[in-house]
C-alpha cells in the first residue's frame, strides 16, 4: 500500500486517508475518491488529499476482515456467534445465546503476531455472555493489509473462538438452617442464586430448605429436581469431610474437590451426583457479586469438564473484589 499527500488530478481511485470537509460536504476517512468526490474537493478549494492507494497483493480493509472473519467462524451458529458485516475494516463477532466463551488462544496470539495491522479482540476465556455480548472485534488497522499475511493469520486462527452454549435447563437449590441464623439470609441466597441461574437462561427447579444434618442434606439430595444440584449451607463447609461433602457420599454421590484458589470463593465444594454436577457454594453466594461459584456454576451449566487443573489456573485474576457482607475480610479494615 502507498500512503502519500497527492493533488487532486492523481488522487482518483484511492482511499481517502483523513476526512475532510465540514458539514453536509464532509467526505469521511475510507471512502474510494471518484469523480463526484474530487470535484466536491475542488469546489471546496482543496488541492491536495493524503490518500492510500492499494498495489497488486494488497486486500482492502472490509474484504479482508470478512475473510479473517469467516475463517475464525467458518460455522456461525455451530459456534454460537453473528457476524456482522464489515465497515471500516471491523467486523463484530456476537453471541446469539448465553454461554461462555471458549478460544484457542495460541492460535489467536499467533494471528496477532502476523501483521500489526490484522487484530483480533477477544473477552477472557470463559466469560459469561448472553445474547448480543460482544465476544471479539475482527479490526484491519490499516487501509489495505498484503494477502500472504491475510492467508496466514486465516490458517493460524481458523475456528478460534466460539460461545459453548448453556447444556442444563435448571438446577435445584438446597439450604441448610443452623441455629442463630437470620431467616433473611437465606432469602438472600436463594434470590442470588435464581438470577445467577437467570443469568444464563436456566430456571430454579425447586428450593428446598432443611436442616444442617448429614441424613438430612443426603436426602434432600436424593428427591430433588433439577438437572444439577447447587447447596448453600447455613455453616460454612470448612474441610473436605464436613456435613455437606458427607451429605454427597451419603446420597451415592462423589466429591470431586473442595477448595479453590479464587477469592471470594474458597470454600467451595464440587462433584457428582448420578449423572447431575453438584456444587457446594461458598456463603458469598449470597451476595450478587462476582466470586468464585460463579466461574464454577457457568462452565458445569454449560456442560464443561471441570478438572483440578481448571480449577488451579483460576488462581491467576483469581483475587476479586472483596464482598462488603463478608464476616472475615482479607484485611482488617483501617481506621479512616
Amino acid at each position: 500500500m502507498i500512503f502519500a499527500e497527492v493533488p487532486l488530478d492523481l488522487a482518483e481511485g484511492a482511499v481517502l486517508a483523513h476526512s475532510v470537509l465540514e458539514g453536509a460536504g464532509r467526505l469521511r476517512k475510507g471512502v474510494v475518491l471518484g469523480a463526484g468526490e474530487l470535484a466536491l474537493l475542488r469546489a471546496a478549494g482543496v488541492t491536495q488529499v493524503t490518500v492510500a492507494r492499494l498495489e497488486p497483493g494488497d486486500v482492502a480493509e472490509d474484504h479482508a476482515a470478512t475473510r479473517l472473519a469467516r475463517a475464525l467462524v467458518p460455522d456461525p451458529g455451530a459456534a454460537g456467534l453473528a457476524v456482522t458485516t464489515a465497515f471500516t475494516g471491523r467486523v463484530n463477532l456476537n453471541a446469539i445465546g448465553p454461554g461462555v466463551v471458549g478460544l484457542d488462544a495460541a492460535a489467536i496470539h499467533a494471528l496477532n503476531r502476523v501483521d500489526p495491522s490484522i487484530t483480533l479482540a477477544t473477552l477472557a476465556p470463559y466469560t459469561r455472555v448472553e445474547a448480543g455480548t460482544l465476544v471479539g472485534t475482527v479490526k484491519i488497522i490499516s487501509y489495505s493489509v498484503p494477502e500472504v499475511s491475510l492467508v496466514r493469520s486465516c490458517d493460524l486462527a481458523r475456528a478460534a473462538i466460539k460461545v459453548h452454549p448453556v447444556a442444563l435447563p435448571d438446577a435445584g437449590l438446597i439450604l441448610t438452617e443452623v441455629p442463630g441464623l437470620p431467616a433473611k439470609l437465606a432469602a438472600k441466597g436463594r434470590a442470588a442464586v435464581e438470577a445467577r441461574l437467570r443469568a444464563l437462561g436456566m430456571r430454579l427447579a425447586a428450593c428446598e430448605v432443611v436442616a444442617h444434618d448429614e441424613a438430612a442434606l443426603a436426602g434432600a439430595m436424593a428427591r430433588l429436581p433439577g438437572a444439577m444440584v447447587l447447596i448453600l449451607t447455613g455453616s460454612a463447609t470448612s474441610d473436605l469431610h464436613d456435613t455437606a461433602p458427607q451429605a454427597l457420599r451419603r446420597a451415592g454421590g462423589r466429591v470431586a474437590r473442595f477448595g479453590m484458589p479464587v477469592d471470594p470463593g474458597n470454600l467451595l465444594f464440587h462433584g457428582q451426583l448420578g449423572d447431575r454436577p453438584v456444587i457446594g457454594l461458598p456463603g458469598c453466594a449470597r451476595s450478587p457479586a462476582l466470586n468464585g461459584a460463579d466461574w464454577v456454576l457457568e462452565r458445569l451449566a454449560c456442560g464443561l469438564t471441570l478438572g483440578d487443573d481448571d480449577i488451579a489456573a483460576m488462581g491467576v485474576g483469581g483475587l476479586l473484589k472483596e464482598i462488603p457482607i463478608r464476616p472475615q475480610p482479607r484485611e482488617a479494615r483501617r481506621p479512616a
